[in-house]
């Protein structure tokens, strides 16, 4: 049985990557949406590689086991390799069985230093209407580095999860990507005016941007946002903002 070992884990492999990405959207918890067909061909192919090892181990026993009735006594083959091995094929199946969630706020706090230089400009116009949808990444980007102040008297609606630090004060937070969820960094808006939801809550917070700091200065960054509602929201499937 230890021969199947190899075939057994390429399956279950295979297999976990054709659930995330074949049969559901799970996949959106680690990568970006056009990397889907990527992934389903290495499934594909990792299970068939999986059927191809397990029929050529078979039919190497089948060939062993003729061989074996012109042996002489007490002839035995070596060992098909450590029972060890087995153990390998719990990762895979936890993957197959329990998909790992999207990264949540224990991440956003550990990235929420990282933030790319940029230069102060004017931005293109905002849409006509109120409230008016914006990504996290968007609406601080407009924030802390228009000089135009385009932000100024409008209604805006964004969506994210909740973050806290220590001191009691919480955002609405994003994590934003450009390939996968390994180089994720985090977008967030401090929310003022209502009280916190629990950390990790997915929520929609309607509100204005409460400007703060010369555009692109430390005091700028996190933008603010004095809020008129907050509700919770369920958890879109794609969790992550595209960098």
């Amino acid at each position: 049985m230890r021969r199947y070992g190899p075939a057994v884990l390429l399956a279950l492999v295979g297999a976990a990557i054709l659930r995330v990405s074949l049969f559901s959207d799970l996949y959106l918890r680690y990568v970006q949406p056009g990397l889907r067909p990527y992934l389903v061909v290495s499934g594909v192919v990792l299970v068939l590689l999986g059927v191809a090892v397990g029929v050529l181990v078979r039919t190497a026993d089948d060939g062993e086991a003729q061989e074996d009735l012109g042996a002489p006594a007490g002839h035995t083959h070596g060992p098909a390799g450590p029972r060890v091995a087995w153990f390998l094929t719990l990762p895979a199946l936890a993957l197959l069985l329990f998909p790992p969630p999207a990264l949540g706020s224990y991440s956003a706090e550990r990235e929420a230093d990282r933030r790319a230089a940029r230069g102060v400009g004017t931005f293109p116009a905002l849409p006509a209407g109120n409230p008016l949808d914006l990504t996290l990444g968007e609406f601080g980007s407009r924030a802390v580095y228009d000089s135009g102040r385009s932000l100024t008297g409008r209604t805006v609606r964004l969506t994210g999860f909740v973050t806290r630090d220590a001191d009691g004060t919480w955002y609405v937070t994003r994590l934003l990507v450009s390939c996968c969820a390994a180089d994720a960094g985090a977008a967030k808006a401090e929310v003022r005016g209502v009280g916190a939801p629990p950390v990790d809550t997915w929520i929609t917070v309607t509100g204005t941007w409460h400007p703060e700091g010369e555009p692109g200065s430390d005091a700028a960054w996190p933008p603010v946002l004095d809020a008129t509602s907050v509700r919770r929201t369920p958890q879109p499937d794609n969790p992550y903002e595209k960098r």
